[in-house]
């Protein structure tokens, strides 16, 4: 395993520099919930896949159950994907759970957008998970304009839902998507209860 990501993070540093691609602060976690924002495009897995390696993490990422057919559901599970049929995601978070329960290093990426194109709120799963392990939630971006994948702020959720999301709204407000009018303001349905 340790060959492997090895391999993995000198391959992601490569391709990010060869597609110009700027990596920018520190390494993820090793523990924790990823979150993955502006979530605009396919390629945002890509980048966030290549930015994680180059740090030599390895994350376990929440994905569509439906891109889990033919040969992409082979390296979508060998590079850390985990389907998610969003009718019924709760066999799946609750086994997520029980891993995270059983694993100091327990990483796991999540992209509250949800889908790709412009919503009207962010999925509360990220927020969710984090306050039922106690893990932290970190920060991740892709930034399209600037060409730049990286780690922002962690922070652990306290009883003020609307307190945390201003902090998570404060950190993306200047971060733009690679198709940016998919973009979704980070917005709880929660916030308003």
């Amino acid at each position: 395993m340790a060959q492997t990501m090895k391999v993995r993070r000198a391959i992601a540093r490569s391709v990010l520099q060869v597609t110009r691609w700027n990596l920018v602060g520190e390494a993820p976690p090793e523990a924790g919930i990823l979150v993955g924002a502006p979530h605009t495009s396919r390629w945002d897995w890509v980048v966030t896949m290549l930015m994680t390696w180059s740090h030599g993490s390895q994350p376990s990422i929440l994905i569509k159950h439906t891109y889990f057919t033919g040969p992409m559901g082979s390296i979508l599970r060998r590079t850390g994907g985990i389907p998610l049929d969003r009718e019924n995601p709760g066999a799946t978070i609750r086994a997520l759970l029980k891993e995270a329960d059983g694993h100091p290093n327990f990483l796991l990426a999540i992209a509250p957008e949800g889908i790709r194109g412009k919503g009207e709120y962010w999925k509360a799963g990220f927020y969710r998970i984090a306050q039922q392990t106690g893990l932290p939630i970190t920060l991740g971006f892709v930034d399209g304009p600037s060409r730049s994948v990286g780690i922002g702020p962690t922070f652990h959720p306290t009883d003020d839902i609307v307190a945390d999301m201003d902090l998570v709204r404060a950190f993306y407000a200047d971060k733009v998507g690679i198709v940016p009018e998919n973009g979704t303001v980070p917005r709880l349905r929660e916030e308003s209860a």
